[in-house]
This record gives structure tokens, C-alpha cells and sequence, in this order.
């Protein structure tokens, strides 16, 4: 325990933000960087999957499936890889380590989050869209006003869940030198060289740490829709409400 607080106490800038101001900024501040960077640039891509996915139209349906089931299936390491050595050929330059592991997270989160959210829209009740199409709501009007707001409502706590796991797979950026948590960690184990299980296990302990808070905050969220969602189930809505609801739906 002694070790690992005097680790703490003689690296705690290093893992908290790298060399930064007089290097790169690193550690848990580019492993939170590149998490919330990587999930709010997939979060709009995984929208067009979602809606491509419940599709009616076959021919639209059909490739976003493909692309959900092929990212799903193939191991995130693998897609690091193709990352880093397809997008220089593809642009003609090199990009760093930091843009190539964003990009990846993009990729791979869009896929899984599509797929939380396709599974939000189908958990809600099939009467909602019927009602919204014999109001005279197109089928695109019909799932971005309504169905699609009370699928990422009822989603939240499953979308915090995939934000702990980008934290963790952020980890992976390791194996192309992205500066973050865990390479701070292992650069901090090569300075010392006689504690790396001290390092690590306080390496372990930060991701932990971090990871549990969310999930606690994602296990409140749920509670709290499971608890306002049976609420308004127990309330009776007036006729004056359910009139205002329609008018403002056909809007």
C-alpha cells in the first residue's frame, strides 16, 4: 500500500496529464478526451445506422446491417490496426496516434450504440407509431418526433454503460503509443523498473475507480426512468392533456 501512495505522490501529474505543459498532454486527461470525443462524434452516426436499420426499404436496411454485425464482430485491436495503416494510404499522410484511435472509436462505437438504440425503439409500445401515421405524420416525422426521443430517454443508462466501456477500450491506444492513461502508467513503470505490480495495480484502480462512479450514475439514471415512467403509467391524463399532446404531435 506504502509503494503504491508514494507512486501516486511522485507521479501523480504524469498520470493525471502526461508532460503536459512542457510535452503532450497524456494520461487520464486523454483517456477522457478521447472517450467523450470518441462517443459524442459517434453518437450522430449512430443515429443514421439506427434509423437505416428499422427501415421499411430493404436496400437501405440491409448494408447498415451488414456494417452493424461487421464492426460487432471483429475485435477492437483489429480495427486499431487497420485504422492506423489504411488511413495514411488513404489520405497520403500520417496521422498520429491520437486521430487514429478516434477515428476507431468512432467506428466502433456507432455500431454498438446503434444498436442500443434500435433496441430502445423496438422496446417501445408498436400503437405509438400506428397513432402518429393515422395522424398524418410521415414515417420520417413519425420516428424523429416521436420515437426516437423516448428511445434515447429510455436508453441513457445503457448509453453511460457504453461510456465505460469506451474508458476501458481507450486502453487499447496503448499499442500505438497514444499517451494515455495506461501509457503513462507503463512510462512510469520504466522509470522505476523494480514496481510493476504496484503501478499496475494502481493503474487498475483508477479505471476502476472511474468506471464504477459512471456505472453507479448509470444504475441511478435507470431507477430514476423506471420510477418516472411508472409514475406517468399510475397518472390518468385529462382530456384537456391528451388534446394538447395531438396538437402538438401533428405540429
Amino acid at each position: 500500500m506504502m509503494d503504491i501512495l508514494d507512486i501516486v505522490r511522485d507521479n501523480w501529474i504524469l498520470l493525471l496529464i502526461g508532460q503536459y505543459p512542457n510535452g503532450p498532454l497524456g494520461g487520464l486527461a486523454i483517456t477522457l478526451l478521447l472517450s467523450v470525443a470518441g462517443l459524442a462524434l459517434a453518437f450522430p452516426v449512430s443515429i443514421l445506422l439506427t434509423i437505416a436499420r428499422v427501415s421499411p426499404l430493404r436496400w437501405i436496411r440491409m448494408p447498415a446491417t451488414v456494417v452493424v454485425y461487421v464492426v460487432r464482430g471483429v475485435p477492437l485491436i483489429m480495427f486499431i490496426f487497420w485504422v492506423y495503416f489504411f488511413v495514411p494510404l488513404l489520405i497520403g499522410s500520417t496521422v498520429s496516434g491520437f486521430t487514429t484511435m478516434l477515428i476507431t472509436l468512432v467506428i466502433y462505437q456507432a455500431a454498438y450504440l446503434a444498436e442500443v438504440i434500435r433496441a430502445g425503439i423496438e422496446g417501445l409500445p408498436g400503437g405509438q407509431s400506428e397513432a402518429a401515421r393515422a395522424l398524418g405524420m410521415s414515417y420520417m416525422q413519425t420516428i424523429v418526433k416521436i420515437i426516437l426521443p423516448q428511445a434515447l430517454y429510455n436508453m441513457l443508462p445503457a448509453m453511460v454503460s457504453q461510456f465505460v466501456s469506451t474508458i476501458k477500450e481507450t486502453s487499447l491506444g496503448y499499442v500505438i503509443s497514444v499517451n494515455e492513461l495506461t501509457f503513462a502508467a507503463n512510462q512510469v513503470n520504466s522509470t522505476l523498473l523494480t514496481k510493476p505490480f504496484p503501478v499496475f495495480m494502481l493503474l487498475a484502480l483508477i479505471y476502476f475507480l472511474l468506471c464504477f462512479t459512471l456505472s453507479q450514475f448509470a444504475h441511478f439514471l435507470e431507477r430514476r426512468i423506471t420510477n418516472k415512467r411508472a409514475g406517468a403509467g399510475n397518472k390518468k391524463p385529462s382530456e384537456p392533456d391528451v388534446n394538447l399532446a395531438l396538437a402538438q404531435a401533428v405540429e
